[in-house]
């Protein structure tokens, strides 16, 4: 049976969960929703997931929305091993809070700063939401240090998830070049992840391109 995702690629969060099913070997049936023209508030849709929000999932009897928990699903459901979601409770708690990170601070903070000026009228970003951004930034800078990978040396679904939100930073415009730490693991995740520019590099620079003619930078 087919495994339904429906899904925006300029979604970050929609990104993390094509790349998780990318790592595991999962072909996702994608079912595009244009929230442009308000296909999520199709009758059919909303029979499906009532918060109608994406990404959401649809695996058998299984109907799955947030992103990050489709992750873990994915990960727990299909992956080969454990690696990608730990079974060790205290390397799971790790990843687990910074997925929570993500949802709660980083990408949180972006919203902030971007959002007022993308999609709700305001001619001019808030100077004050750029550097409470840069502050997660530089939080997310101290917890890269000394590894390769967001959790220890090893690809984690944490890592996913963080990707499909700081490439989005990039493209966005915004200026990472103080987190060394930041843009070290980046490279690494353009380089070394599994259809990291088929599942998320361009959905991401369309994102960003969007958000550079709002912002007024290049």
């Amino acid at each position: 049976m087919p495994i339904d995702l429906y899904y925006m690629p300029m979604s970050a969060p929609c990104r993390s969960v094509m790349l998780t099913a990318k790592a595991v070997g999962v072909d996702l049936n994608l079912k595009l929703l244009d929230l442009t023209a308000g296909e999520h508030m199709k009758p059919e849709f909303v029979a499906i997931n009532p918060q109608h929000c994406i990404p959401t999932l649809v695996d058998g009897d299984l109907k799955l929305w947030e992103s990050r928990a489709i992750c873990s699903y994915l990960a727990t459901q299909y992956g080969k091993d454990s690696s990608l979601y730990p079974s060790d409770p205290k390397t799971r708690a790790l990843v687990d809070r910074l997925m929570y990170f993500d949802m709660g601070t980083l990408y949180f903070r972006f919203g902030e700063y971007v959002y007022p000026v993308m999609f709700r009228g305001e001619t001019k970003a808030n100077p004050e939401k750029l550097e409470k951004l840069h502050e997660a930034l530089g939080w997310l800078d101290g917890y890269l240090d000394g590894h390769e990978w967001a959790v220890g040396n090893s690809v984690t679904v944490a890592d996913f998830v963080l990707v499909a939100t700081v490439s989005t930073f990039e493209a966005a415009g915004i200026d990472l070049s103080k987190h060394k730490n930041v843009t070290a693991w980046l490279a690494r995740c353009k380089a070394n992840m599994a259809g990291y520019e088929e599942m998320n590099a361009k959905g991401a620079e369309d994102f960003g391109k969007m958000a550079r003619e709002k912002l007024g930078s290049s």
